[in-house]
């Protein structure tokens, strides 16, 4: 079930009736799971700060029941966004299976409970979660592999192996030249569905609004300008989309496409040479990785996993500062250790991976 050295994986198993919780809890100690018991839905819900691997719920509890716990999983635990929700309940019309899973709800078992479904249930469920982990990790390594041939080579072999990782990436990369010409389109980019120029490649079926548009280009050449004074330049923005027919009042604006942008300081006189990296999400497709999750992919603190979460959503270190009430240098400090333990040299590419984490999140197994 685990790997050695591994702590078995930990089930909430919240049941109002004591005596079918004790057999459930037995039953998955005896599996070699560790369980927290809960008699009903408050009980649980200050359980969930232990971090359960996966959760095992009644629907008909005292004090707040299972639907209830399910909505405050998935609207106040970020953290818990991965971890699998099974409801347990003798409620089988075709109506209470349907509602809970439209609830948000990834399996619903029916009492009488058959042990054995109950366990296979749960490993693959546990599966899917490491799969979904495993390729998050998967993703961070293809973007540091395509990010060190851009920072140690120009040459055409080095960009073709930076395509082939780069092309492995959820988030939209775009590579321009210092003429703001695109030297190179990754696939996720592709799909983002981009009219506007430098993204001309990009198929046009929403695009920029125009004063997106502008903010845009001005942020692109504020990059271009400081590449060819070989200067570090970064830039995130949040930008608006119309729909297919642009201006037209009556279409209702999409979701916002976040952008970040970053000279690459290569200086000037190459026109084969990238100056200028686009980073594009789309946040409607973007699942935030869980703070405990990106500690966990990279060792760092708590403290370490929030900042860098609030630079990949484009806040400023002064803001972050003010925000966590600690001062600036503070978060000068713990900008270091993150550097050190990704292996990055800049605040560009350390935004890079955390947001290609959170992207591959959304991606299925």
């Amino acid at each position: 079930m685990t790997k050695r050295n591994e702590p078995a994986p930990l089930v909430l198993c919240a049941e109002d009736h004591h005596e079918l919780r004790d057999d459930l809890c037995d039953e998955l100690r005896e599996a070699g799971y560790r369980v927290i018991e809960a008699s009903h839905g408050e009980e649980a819900l200050a359980h969930l700060k232990a971090m359960p691997d996966i959760i095992l719920c009644d629907i008909t509890m005292p004090r707040l029941n299972g639907y209830a716990l399910l909505e405050r999983v998935r609207s106040d635990f970020p953290q818990l966004a991965d971890t699998p929700f099974i409801f347990l309940t003798a409620l089988s019309q075709r109506y209470d299976v349907i509602e809970g899973k439209r609830m948000g709800a990834d399996d619903y078992l029916v009492k009488p409970i058959d042990y054995d479904l109950l366990l296979v249930t749960l490993e693959a469920r546990l599966r899917q979660v490491n799969r979904m982990r495993t390729k998050s990790t998967e993703e961070l390594d293809h973007l540091r592999q395509g990010i060190h041939h851009l920072r140690t080579d120009n040459s055409q072999k080095a960009f073709e192996a930076a395509k082939s990782a780069l092309d492995m990436m959820a988030v939209g990369v775009v590579l321009l030249n210092d003429k703001s010409q695109p030297l190179l389109t990754n696939r996720a980019a592709l799909r983002l569905n981009l009219g506007q120029a430098p993204f001309h490649q990009v198929p046009s079926l929403e695009r920029l609004s125009n004063a997106s548009s502008r903010q845009l280009h001005q942020a692109i050449r504020e990059g271009i300008h400081a590449n060819h004074q070989h200067k570090e330049h970064n830039r995130c923005l949040r930008l608006s989309r119309l729909g297919e027919y642009g201006m037209k009042p009556d279409m209702t604006e999409v979701s916002d496409l976040m952008i970040f942008i970053s000279s690459l300081a290569n200086g000037a006189g190459n026109a084969d040479a990238p100056a200028v990296v686009v980073m594009l999400i789309d946040p409607a497709q973007r699942v935030q990785l869980p703070e405990p999750m990106l500690a966990e992919l990279f060792g760092f603190t708590p403290t370490e996993a929030s900042i860098a979460m609030r630079l990949a959503d484009g806040q400023r270190k002064e803001d972050i500062a003010d925000q966590m009430e600690v001062s600036p240098t503070t978060v000068a400090f713990h900008l270091r250790n993150l550097f050190q333990k990704t292996d990055t040299r800049r605040q560009a590419e350390l935004i890079a991976m955390i947001l290609a984490g959170s992207i591959s999140l959304n991606i299925e197994a």
